[in-house]
């Protein structure tokens, strides 16, 4: 029995009974609903393993405790299932559409993704976003009947349609592949998409300030400017007042996201009920989104993502390790943009069709920080003494 069977969802929830299909018909499966069918091919994809090894913040062999790609993506889908849950939605297309809205970005996080970029500027754009739907519909390919992972339209939208502080897909336009069919039928995605796209900020929040912390970037003293940080630390401090940070970090982060789910389900409930959508194509043709942070809670959020841009992500230690990974890539695209008979045979044949610089672009968006690292040491240092 699909696993959303018996649970009493909102008339705007997507159904998966209602979904408006794949682009290779397929027959049912005899045991997973279709947004379930989606979860495992997600799951199961090399795009997906990958993620381990890619930078969120810090890179990943600085320290074993540091979010990964893959770690913030899990932390978005558990994140998204409560909020679809509290808001009598889909948490199976909710966990879905998390687990796929990073699957498209390249090695060392924000640094990777601006050195594309910059890089692709000339030849059809890139966005990590765009990306991950160029994955699930063309560069995975694990089945024979087609091309890609022949996901949903509704985790396909709910990809394209990803918005944060820091995803505009709407300035986009002209990143490869285009997304026209989806902004078609309206400018939001479903209100389980709207959900992945409020996780993925609530998570990066909490787990950036931790490891931040756990970086020393900062320390108590500085985190008394941040509003949010100040409500949920108080009675935590109260009461542990002679422990230090490290020993306390973890409930105060868990009240803060508690404080912001609070809000979020509760400014939601409050748009839903003055919008009144009765179907997911009303939530998509709505003048606002429906899932939101009220005035005040999104201008304490604000205060947060100020904090983190100003004293972390602009912090020299990692603007020294963005400089790094923009010259790894810059130096790996030209080389093989020059030379593409460098490259594996499964991209190399596909230049006539896409072009070096979408091709070249694929194989390196593709690269952990790991691989991107290694295959830049064998271009580029000398050889080695035998």
């Amino acid at each position: 029995m699909p696993e959303n069977a018996q649970r009493k969802m909102a008339s705007y929830a997507a159904r998966s009974a209602d979904s408006c299909g794949r682009v290779h018909a397929e027959p049912p499966d005899p045991i997973r609903d279709a947004f379930g069918l989606d979860r495992h091919r997600v799951l199961s994809c090399a795009a997906f393993r990958r993620l381990e090894y890619k930078t969120q913040v810090f890179v990943t062999f600085e320290d074993d405790h540091f979010r990964t790609r893959l770690t913030h993506t899990l932390e978005v889908a558990e994140i998204a299932r409560r909020l679809a849950i509290a808001l009598d939605v889909n948490p199976t297309l909710a966990e879905v559409i998390s687990l796929t809205h990073d699957l498209g970005h390249p090695p060392f996080g924000h640094a990777g993704e601006m050195a594309l970029r910059d890089l692709m500027q000339l030849h059809g754009g890139f966005e990590h976003n765009r990306q991950s739907l160029r994955i699930v519909d063309y560069l995975e390919h694990p089945y024979p009947a087609f091309r890609g992972l022949n996901l949903s339209f509704e985790v396909r939208e709910g990809i394209a349609k990803h918005e944060t502080r820091y995803d505009s897909p709407n300035a986009s336009e002209n990143a490869y592949p285009p997304a026209t069919e989806f902004f078609a039928s309206g400018q939001w995605p479903t209100v389980e998409g709207q959900i992945a796209c409020l996780a993925d900020e609530l998570a990066y929040d909490g787990h950036d300030l931790e490891d931040a912390i756990g970086a020393a970037l900062i320390d108590e003293a500085d985190l008394h400017a941040v509003t949010l940080w100040q409500m949920a630390a108080e009675p935590v401090r109260a009461a542990h007042p002679d422990l230090p940070l490290p020993a306390i970090r973890r409930p105060i982060l868990d009240a803060l996201l508690n404080t912001l789910l609070a809000d979020v389900i509760a400014e939601s409930r409050r748009r839903i009920a003055a919008a009144r959508p009765q179907t997911p194509d009303a939530v998509r043709k709505a003048t606002d989104p429906l899932v939101a942070f009220s005035d005040a809670m999104s201008s304490m959020a604000r205060e947060l993502g100020s904090f983190l841009l100003e004293r972390v992500y602009r912090h020299a230690r990692l603007v020294r390790m963005d400089t790094k990974a923009r010259r790894f890539i810059e130096r790996l695209f030209a080389a093989y943009a020059a030379d593409p008979r460098m490259l594996p045979e499964r991209f190399f044949r596909r230049i006539d069709e896409q072009g070096v610089h979408r091709v070249v672009c694929d194989y390196v968006a593709g690269m952990t920080d790991r691989f991107c690292q290694d295959d830049y040491k064998r271009l580029f240092e000398p050889f080695e003494r035998v």
